[in-house]
């Protein structure tokens, strides 16, 4: 069992950063790949990065790819996102999730707000 809390979101203008933090509870957090998502009203939770449970790979969507920077810290059961050259259309509620090799995200935190103005 995993619970995850995201923080670091708020009202940014456009070209600003901003970096998430998700906590994670469990002793197990090492062994899940993590991953952040975003849903803007009236749209779809989409895919944003994912980490594997090493860190050694990491994984974008395309719109974010150069920007955005996904890190995790085993020892602190944490990972981050750094969002950087921020864009209004990133704008969206941010959730972190876990899942274990193989499987499905299983666990969501409860999402964290990022508004980017023009």
């Amino acid at each position: 069992q995993v619970q995850l809390v995201e923080s670091g979101g708020g009202l940014v203008q456009a070209g600003g950063s901003l970096r998430l933090s998700c906590a994670a509870s469990g002793r197990t957090f090492s062994s899940y790949t993590m991953g952040w998502f975003r849903q803007a009203p009236g749209t779809e939770r989409n895919f944003v990065a994912a980490i594997t449970w090493s860190g050694g790979y990491t994984y974008y969507a395309d719109s974010v790819k150069g920007r955005f920077s996904i890190s995790r810290d085993n020892a602190k059961n944490t990972v981050y996102l750094q969002m950087n050259s921020l864009k209004p259309e990133d704008t969206a509620v941010y959730y972190c999730a876990a899942r274990l090799a193989g499987g499905t995200y299983s666990y969501w935190g409860q999402g964290t707000q990022v508004t980017v103005s023009s």
